[in-house]
């Protein structure tokens, strides 16, 4: 591409966001106080404290990015160490959650298939249902600054999750790295057809292609709520159709991520964490008489609603990755899709038990999940539990870590 369109095109994806900004709700919120009153927390305003990695920052596309083949076979990764106690990466004992650490009061929940749906994740939806159920939840840029969620549910059932929203491109790598089943309402032409002709075709599951499987509800409290804010589903019901296709199986994972509860050596302090996206915000506070994070969005608790309770994981991944634009048309705003790289590896902030660690990420093989080391190469263990991944681009210094 010439550098004069790619010149013109920022330029008009910056003016686009501007008439987002003044056209929806989403992005059209005041700055907020974020969370709650914290010693040292740095506003939303503020320049950052941290970058995502120290030195120096990487904002060129230096991922070794070949296109990912389906299907491609890839040995499962050992530990670089012997760490006592340690859960994983490889021969899981059959009632752990490979995806969690944790142990399952029924091992028969882990022979069934991993469900991967899409979560809108404007202002206007929120509290979302079904959030605090899922054992992985990705954010990721879809355009116009704002965020969507890819939350993977496996030994956990909702009776009720969504808003269900479309589909991205990151949506062809993130059921593949789990073996999954995916649910979402709708996608763009050409990434209709990628899904159609991806490997997992036939555990898709999307009123894309007539299935059934969704509700439309509305909120007799929202005169006004949009449409495309009114579709949902349910864990159960996505299964019973994967049973009907026989393909309601026990995943097959190619690799694992590794788990230990007792953090390893060299964290530094991190009581909270801020991410802020270009139309939302992201805010994080440790809780250290439960060990996990809680969620604010854009200045306010973010609640599932289906139990009114406040987002709340083990361990959250800020993950940077190269976000590539592409010719894809998403909407009638003209705005383009992002093809988010996350394959080859990259840097990585990862927090848990009320600290921060750096390291690498790698994604050999489209088969493999996310796995993570420290920056001398060794395995770098999650706390056993559920896990939110932050996704941003390259060079991202956005995040903000108060110690």
């Amino acid at each position: 591409m010439k550098v004069a369109a790619l010149t013109l095109r920022r330029w008009l994806f910056c003016v686009a966001i501007l008439l987002l900004a003044a056209c929806q709700s989403e992005s059209a919120a005041p700055t907020p106080t974020i969370g709650p009153p914290a010693a040292g927390t740095p506003s939303a305003l503020s320049s950052p404290t941290a970058t995502l990695l120290p030195g120096p920052v990487i904002s060129t596309p230096g991922l070794p990015a070949t296109t990912p083949v389906a299907g491609q076979p890839t040995a499962v990764l050992q530990p670089t160490q012997s760490i006592p106690g340690l859960i994983g990466p490889a021969n899981f004992p059959p009632n752990v959650n490979p995806l969690t650490g944790e142990t399952v009061a029924d091992p028969a929940v882990l022979q069934r298939r991993p469900i991967a749906i899409k979560i809108s994740n404007i202002a206007r939806v929120r509290p979302q249902s079904g959030l605090n159920s899922a054992d992985l939840l990705y954010e990721h840029y879809t355009e116009g600054g704002i965020t969507r969620f890819t939350a993977l549910f496996y030994d956990q059932d909702a009776a009720k999750v969504g808003s269900v929203r479309s589909a991205r491109l990151i949506d062809l790598e993130i059921p593949v790295m789990y073996d999954a089943a995916f649910a979402y309402s709708g996608a763009s032409g050409p990434v209709r057809l990628m899904l159609r002709d991806s490997a997992f075709f036939n555990r898709v599951i999307s009123p894309d292609f007539g299935h059934g499987g969704f509700d439309r509800i509305s909120d007799p409290n929202n005169p006004g709520q949009f449409f495309e804010d009114t579709l949902f589903t349910n864990t159960a019901v996505l299964r019973s159709i994967l049973d009907q296709r026989g393909e309601n199986r026990p995943p097959v994972f190619q690799n694992g991520m590794a788990f230990h509860p007792t953090p390893p050596a060299g964290g530094v302090p991190a009581s909270a964490l801020e991410v802020t996206y270009l139309a939302t915000d992201a805010f994080w506070q440790y809780n250290p008489a439960t060990g996990r994070y809680t969620r604010w969005s854009d200045g306010v608790p973010h609640l599932d609603a289906a139990t009114g309770q406040q987002l709340d994981f083990k361990n959250i991944i800020v993950l940077a990755a190269h976000h590539e634009d592409t010719d894809i048309v998403e909407d009638t705003n003209g705005f383009f899709s992002i093809q988010i790289q996350i394959w080859g590896e990259g840097p990585v902030s990862i927090f848990r038990d009320g600290q921060r660690f750096e390291g690498r990420w790698r994604r050999a093989t489209p088969g493999e999940m996310l796995t993570f080391y420290d920056l001398q190469g060794n395995i770098l263990p999650l706390a056993p539990g559920n896990t939110f991944f932050q996704i941003v681009p390259l060079g991202f210094t956005d995040l903000i870590v108060t110690p």
